[in-house]
């Protein structure tokens, strides 16, 4: 698995937003989340902060959006938190998940059971950002 900074997408990036947890790449139409190792994704510690700043910066809730969740370390999500975010009236027009390990794909799976559309699931960063990219809306 590799980072969107040692890929030829990061002169792509918009911004770059670095919180102690994770980094978020934005490009046109969607964003690149790498969340850091041993983290407990939350939606209050976590997500609310990520979402707030990317709405602001792109000033839009996400329903033309495509978050990609590049799972490069071992973490944790908090899958019911999902419905804190739809709660939160943000959307999402898509989800894919970046992830090579069995146990990656288990999380998903549960993960699943708690996001509203199907997500999709990648081995390989190009892969889905070349499909974020030929899905994506201009936002601006």
């Amino acid at each position: 698995m590799i980072s969107v900074k040692k890929t030829v997408f990061y002169a792509e990036v918009l911004k770059e937003l670095n919180y102690p947890y994770a980094t978020v790449f934005i490009f046109k139409g969607f964003i690149v989340v790498e969340v850091n190792e041993g983290i407990e994704y939350t939606w209050d510690n976590h997500g609310k902060p990520i979402a707030d700043d990317v709405a602001c910066y792109l000033g839009t809730d996400g329903k033309d959006l495509i978050y990609i969740s590049n799972r490069i370390h071992s973490y944790s999500v908090v899958a019911q938190d999902w419905l804190k975010f739809f709660r939160s009236n943000y959307k999402l027009k898509e989800y894919y998940v970046v992830s090579a390990t069995p146990k990656g794909k288990f999380n998903l799976i549960f993960e699943n059971l708690f996001f509203y559309k199907k997500i999709k699931n990648f081995t390989s960063l190009k892969e889905a950002i070349e499909l974020a990219k030929s899905s994506a809306v201009k936002v601006f």
